[in-house]
């Protein structure tokens, strides 16, 4: 069964960092995309960053490009977002999500096949 377990969020300042981390088990993931997504209250469900667990393609939304970083540690299952220069706008719940890899990466949350249960991020002005 797999499980995606998200930990890490908490309440920051703006111009603060945050790191969140995703632990995956219950399968071999050498084939999928990671993906982080946010959702803030009322809105819908955004696309920030994705990485494969080989090779070094990445992508991330245009909000956070340059602030945000995802990366990987393949031999601890587990996905990381490093959130610098936060802004009250990223308030939101990010989540952790998983695809199978089938050439792109995708940013369309309807196409990633397994999901955490997110972790809060809250940033104050």
């Amino acid at each position: 069964q797999v499980q995606l377990v998200e930990s890490g969020g908490g309440s920051v300042q703006a111009g603060d960092s945050l790191r969140v981390s995703c632990v995956a088990s219950g399968s071999s993931f050498s084939n999928y995309v990671m993906g982080w997504f946010r959702q803030a209250p009322g809105k819908e469900r955004e696309f920030v960053a994705a990485i494969r667990w080989t090779g070094s393609r990445t992508y991330y939304a245009d909000s956070v490009k340059g602030r945000f970083t995802i990366s990987r540690d393949n031999a601890k299952n587990t996905v990381y977002l490093q959130m610098n220069s936060l802004k009250p706008e990223d308030t939101a719940v990010y989540f952790c999500a998983a695809d199978f890899f089938l050439g792109n990466i995708e940013t369309r949350s309807r196409e990633y096949d397994y999901w955490g249960q997110g972790t809060q991020v809250t940033v104050s002005s």
